[in-house]
């Protein structure tokens, strides 16, 4: 049968997964029964098919789809023992006991002398004796913390204190969480959130929390019994420690309930459920009303965005339902525009926190970059649109300046619409004018308008002829540095429009120097409100497009300070300014280097050409790096990357990540960034970032685990949430560096454990590790066959190889033969591993190639003793695996090279010339050959010459 003919049979399919399977190739074995269940109409076949890929799902421990798929084999064939058994299987691993025990049962009954069967039965009644037991002794405990906390007349508050910390140790233990919910334990949390002690409430909260992670059936219950008004009024505490606790609350029930909602089985008993969408719509209705509400804090404001950024916009754009976020528009736009708008020194409005115009911004952008159609962003251009004009036409300046404030933080998120809503008639006038008005909080919302504006290149150069001398005034003549600074940040980013282009420059020779002067004296000038020093921050974004500013900022240590100081203050805004500047002064931004011949073309059409600044050469941003390390610089990274905040957006993960990378550049400097914890901030950039973010980080977490120790790099687990970052590098659109460095990461990792190697597979990494086995580029193929040497130490990889209808085996033995070193001691090292663990891979030898002889013995002859060794391993594998390969050896000009190499040189023990000595002894013990006192000679009448 063709491979084509075979890929449309389904019994052909099934025989090959079965082979797969017995081989260890789950993921292979699985793909053929995916296959056989599409192209199979009997429903016989079809239990049979998904019975065996349940067992392929246990392998890879995904216990949900393994008992889906025993429950579809049992569905048609109820008598099915095997799929009954591995429904139990998967019950026991999903904690389900009781159904397992069951099910083992009916088992057992069916073949009461299946030992298995029985093994399964003593191992689930001992864990539901232990889980039994655990709960009688928690119902005991909840109990008596109960009683301490309502007691009133109790006059020991450290005592209450105390059993409210316990109830919070308790929650996390599924079984305590299970016993506080059913002892009417929400309920008495409920009075806990309503006390004046601020360590009882957090507590309660805390609670709360170990109740709802990961539980859906217990999370709608607690958001009914308590409702949202409580949680909203908890989270819009004025003490930011209650707020932020109330916030991390609603987070893990948001994650709770939708989550549930994917899987099959929500909860972890069976019950059925309602979906849980319409607590869901009660929760994002309630944060709605809370953003523009007098009532509510300014961090308690701040949480209730963050909660809408995270949780309605879609994690994937593969994902075709953006109902959520249609939604929210429709029924909040108006609200967050609102809080947007407000300009806290004039009106009475709600009130904010530095950080609530940018956590706006983003919310609106997250929600625009959701919509799918040209009708939907007509329907938010719009909304915005009305709301701003109905402002600006208001008589009287308040309104002006709410719609203008209302653009700046649109111009900060969603551009285009902010492009939009500043080309209405009459607004660029009025923000002109009222730059130039007398009260300084009129001139700040104007000015900061103007700036957002100029980031357009339309803009920029509009604001270039109408603005310059505007803002140049403004700097000047200004007596309020919440003006200047201001005013200094337009120019900047009006003189950086040209970027990197060193022949573009918008202001004079020696301007954009000045004008950074500036900043790094006002961001080093204590004095001055965290908001003025957070705009110069701004302006050096900006102006480091300029290589020599960049150099003049390295040399000023008091200036990277304090702007690693605000990196990690309070103010999450400054955020995206210190990752721009990072990734300015380091280069580690994309250029895309023109071809030459463009370049002449262009010259020769007297178009302009982008020229590098001298100061950008690789030699003086290496400096630049080594000023940046010694002033801090990673310890300031590794705080941006913890802020739980809106601030910290895609993009300005991504900036982190490609500095951590450019840090990470010379080996020297690998070591004290993973000390400062580097190595720990990197992996959730790898995880969670935009496309180009992910690759860049991962890049250096593959770096670091190259020349590091792993283990001390990435301690305890967190060494294998490196695995997946680096997998995901072995992808085409990846460079070959990138697929290289990640190939030499997950060579390390994988020499150090099982569990390390069983993760690797588990990642789906061996087919493309076996792919890269083949690439042209000579360091990329003997990286790859590098790191399958330390994988062929798992039984499941060997099993790969002994498989009989693949060319493995054979590629390997080629590659022993190749000219590439490198490559060739990666190929003999593997070889050697894999004729000692599986014995019966070595008569298969000869057949891969008519060389195979010669490529051994140029092993044995090889002038690097490591080649020696192992080729000197391999004899001696297959000479002790069979007779007939020791003779095949013994007859060629292998006997003579062994018998060289075992009389070895002169000093200490050789390894080689032991294991030749080894080799010579095994062909002495099946009489192919005679020992002499002067040497060797083979045995006559073997029709060879004595």
């Amino acid at each position: 049968m063709s491979e084509s003919e075979r890929q449309k049979d389904p019994a052909a399919l099934k025989e090959e997964g079965n082979t797969l399977f017995k081989a260890g190739d789950m993921q292979g074995a699985l793909c053929c029964y995916t296959k056989a269940l599409k192209l199979t109409d009997s429903q016989a076949d079809s239990a049979v098919l998904y019975r065996n890929r349940s067992a392929c799902y246990l392998k890879l421990e995904e216990y949900s789809k393994a008992e889906a798929d025993a429950s579809k084999a049992l569905d048609t064939d109820p008598g099915d023992v095997k799929a009954r058994f591995r429904r139990a299987q998967a019950y026991q691993k999903l904690g389900r006991l009781d159904q397992a025990f069951l099910e083992t049962q009916r088992c057992a009954q069916l073949e009461p002398k299946n030992r298995a069967f029985q093994d399964l039965l003593r191992q689930l009644g001992a864990q539901i004796q232990q889980k039994s037991a655990q709960l009688n002794s928690t119902d005991a405990r909840v109990q008596q913390m109960f009683s301490v906390l309502l007691d009133s007349s109790a006059k020991d508050s450290d005592r209450q204190k105390q059993a409210a910390q316990n109830l919070v140790v308790l929650s996390r233990d599924e079984g305590g969480a299970e016993q506080i919910f059913r002892n009417d334990g929400v309920k008495l949390i409920q009075k806990l959130l309503s006390s004046k002690q601020e360590d009882v409430v957090l507590s309660g909260l805390r609670t709360l929390v170990g109740l709802c992670t990961g539980h859906q059936s217990r999370t709608m219950a607690i958001v009914n019994e308590l409702g949202m008004e409580q949680l909203c009024a908890v989270m819009g505490s004025a003490a930011s420690t209650v707020s932020l606790a109330a916030c991390h609350l609603l987070q893990v029930m948001f994650e709770a309930l939708t989550e549930g909602m994917k899987r099959e089985i929500r909860g972890k008993d069976e019950a059925i459920l309602p979906e849980p969408s319409k607590e869901l719509r009660s929760m994002l209705r309630h944060l709605l009303e809370m953003i523009p509400a007098q009532n509510v804090s300014g961090p308690g404001r701040d949480s209730a965005i963050n909660l809408l950024v995270k949780q309605v916009p879609r994690k994937s754009l593969k994902n075709p339902d953006n109902s959520l976020s249609l939604w929210v528009i429709d029924q909040g736009l108006k609200k967050i525009l609102q809080v947007a708008g407000t300009v806290a020194e004039l009106s009475e409005g709600p009130p904010l926190t530095e950080n609530t115009h940018m956590s706006c911004s983003v919310l609106l952008s997250k929600l625009y970059d959701d919509l799918k159609s040209d009708k939907e962003r007509e329907n938010f251009n719009k909304l915005c649109e009305e709301y701003v004009q109905e402002h600006f036409r208001r008589s009287g300046l308040d309104g002006k300046l709410r719609a203008i404030q209302t653009v700046s933080v649109l111009l900060q998120g969603p551009s285009d619409v902010g492009n939009i809503t500043l080309e209405m008639s009459g607004m660029m006038d009025a923000v002109i004018s009222l730059c130039a008005s007398e009260d300084v909080t009129h001139q700040q919302v104007a000015v900061e308008a103007l700036i957002h504006a100029a980031g357009k290149a339309k803009r920029a150069s509009f604001i270039t002829a109408n603005g310059v001398a505007l803002l140049k005034d403004l700097y000047k003549k200004s007596e309020n540095d919440r003006i200047r600074v201001r005013a200094l940040v337009g120019l900047c980013k009006l003189g950086s429009a040209g970027g990197t282009d060193f022949s573009m420059k918008q202001f004079a020779e020696g301007s954009t120097l000045k004008l950074a002067k500036q900043c790094r004296k006002w961001l080093c000038n204590e004095s001055l409100p965290p908001t003025s020093r957070r705009w110069s921050v701004e302006g050096l974004a900006y102006l480091t497009f300029d290589a020599d500013v960049k150099e003049d900022l390295v040399e000023d240590k008091n200036a990277l300070l304090a702007m690693f100081d605000l990196a990690k203050s309070e103010d999450k805004t400054v955020l995206f300014a210190v990752g721009s500047t990072l990734v300015n002064c380091t280069n580690s931004y994309d250029v895309e280097k023109p071809d030459p011949q463009l370049v002449e073309l262009a010259k020769y059409a007297k178009q302009h050409v982008p020229e590098e600044h001298p100061k950008d050469a690789p030699s003086f941003v290496e400096k630049r790096l080594g000023k940046l390390l010694e002033a801090g610089v990673v310890s300031a990274l590794v705080c941006m990357v913890k802020q739980e905040s809106p601030a910290l957006t895609e993009a300005c993960r991504e900036f982190i990540a490609r500095v951590f990378l450019a840090l990470v550049d010379r080996q020297e400097d690998r070591g004290p960034l993973v000390a400062q914890g580097g190595g720990k901030a990197l992996i959730p950039l790898a995880t969670d970032n935009t496309d180009i973010g992910k690759v860049k980080a991962a890049q250096a977490l593959a770096k670091i685990a190259i020349t590091s120790n792993p283990e001390i790099a990435f301690p305890g687990e967190r060494i294998y949430e490196v695995v997946r970052p680096l997998v995901n590098l072995l992808h085409l659109e990846c460079t070959l560096l990138q697929n290289f460095e990640s190939l030499m990461a997950l060579t390390n990792l994988a020499g150090i454990s099982e569990r390390l190697r069983q993760k690797i597979i588990k990642e789906k990494a061996l087919p493309k590790i076996e792919g890269y086995m083949f690439e042209e580029n000579e360091l990329v193929r003997a990286a790859a066959t590098e790191c399958m040497c330390n994988l062929v130490l798992s039984t499941e990889v060997q099993k790969l190889f002994v498989a009989t209808g693949n060319d493995r085996l054979k590629l390997l033995v080629l590659y022993c033969g190749e000219e590439d070193e490198r490559l060739r001691k990666a190929a003999a090292g593997t070889l050697a591993m894999l004729t000692a663990e599986q014995p019966e891979l070595c008569p298969r030898i000869p057949g891969t190639t008519t060389h195979w002889l010669e490529i051994f013995q140029a092993l044995l002859l090889s002038e690097i003793s490591d080649l020696r060794h192992r080729g000197v391993v391999i004899v001696q594998n297959m000479m002790q695996a069979e007779k007939g390969l020791a003779e095949a050896l013994m007859e060629s000009e292998a006997l003579e090279i062994l018998t060289v190499l075992a009389k070895g040189g002169e000093g200490a023990v050789d390894p080689v010339s032991k294991v030749a000595q080894n080799c010579l002894n095994k062909a002495v013990e099946y009489g192919i050959i005679r020992s002499r006192e002067d040497g060797i000679e083979k045995e006559k009448g073997k029709g060879t010459e004595p």
